[in-house]
């Protein structure tokens, strides 16, 4: 099975929003329009993927793909979509009814927010009542660490932040999107201290990961590292477009593809 960790079934509110014109320099043929469910199921099988996490997006003020959208989006793909929900942080009480809102009723597996678009650090006050309800839903927290593509501040996607989140809630799933660059080796660090920590190698094609992920993957790290294309800016199969080059064996070309994603989110 293979279980591509992050990816949007975008909006047109998300793919016109301003935030991502800086992404299309590197990849201009990102629609600026929301396209039929069929056109992201047809993505995922040019690269033979069977199941996709999708994820809403909550930023200050602006709810660019809603939780409901993405149950929606769940409901059409026949069982190929699996929802990740988000949530707004300024509101701690809604944000936790919220989260189990999603898990009990929507059924989905896991919820993001992003850093960057918060311009706080995953240690705020703020995310901490997130945690919490993760951790009582029994769902991974999804971030991402890293710089970011969006002209917004990158330091609160140091991967490091994440050492304290793990130690004050040591019995929480955290996945780190987008590989942590430039600070993969953070990650991996934190991720080889922690067992609830994980990576995701979204927003990057397998010929540009770096060195130091690559021996992780084929070495201690093979329970460590989940598959992520982070479509539509990038295509899953131009993510994996190079995948024998990183000369993974049996074992770990297996639990980096599907049976990490399937055991951290419970698919």
């Amino acid at each position: 099975m293979i279980i591509d960790a992050w990816a949007q079934h975008s909006t047109t509110r998300h793919l016109a929003d301003p935030m991502l014109d800086s992404l299309r320099r590197w990849q201009p043929g990102i629609p600026l329009e929301e396209q039929p469910v069929s056109t992201t199921v047809e993505a995922m099988d040019e690269a033979a993927i069977d199941k996709s996490l999708i994820s809403a997006w909550v930023a200050p003020g602006n709810v660019m793909i809603s939780n409901d959208e993405v149950a929606g989006f769940v409901e059409q793909a026949a069982g190929r979509l699996v929802g990740v929900g988000s949530v707004d942080i300024r509101k701690p009480m809604e944000a936790v009814r919220e989260i189990r809102r999603c898990v009990e009723e929507l059924g989905f597996k896991g919820i993001r927010v992003l850093p960057w678009l918060w311009e706080v650090p995953p240690t705020d006050r703020r995310f901490y009542p997130v945690y919490v309800a993760c951790c009582e839903a029994d769902v991974p927290f999804c971030t991402q660490i890293g710089h970011t593509g969006p002209l917004m501040p990158s330091e609160v996607g140091r991967p490091i932040y994440l050492d304290q989140v793990a130690l004050d809630f040591p019995e929480l799933k955290i996945v780190g999107g987008h590989i942590g660059y430039p600070w993969t080796d953070e990650a991996i660090a934190v991720a080889t201290k922690h067992e609830n920590v994980f990576i995701d190698t979204s927003a990057y094609t397998t010929k540009r990961y770096p060195p130091a992920l690559v021996e992780y993957l084929r070495a201690h790290g093979r329970r460590k590292v989940l598959f992520g294309s982070n479509y539509p800016m990038i295509s899953p199969a131009k993510a994996l477009q190079d995948l024998a080059s990183l000369q993974l064996d049996e074992e770990a070309t297996d639990l980096f593809l599907g049976g990490n994603a399937q055991r951290v989110f419970g698919l």
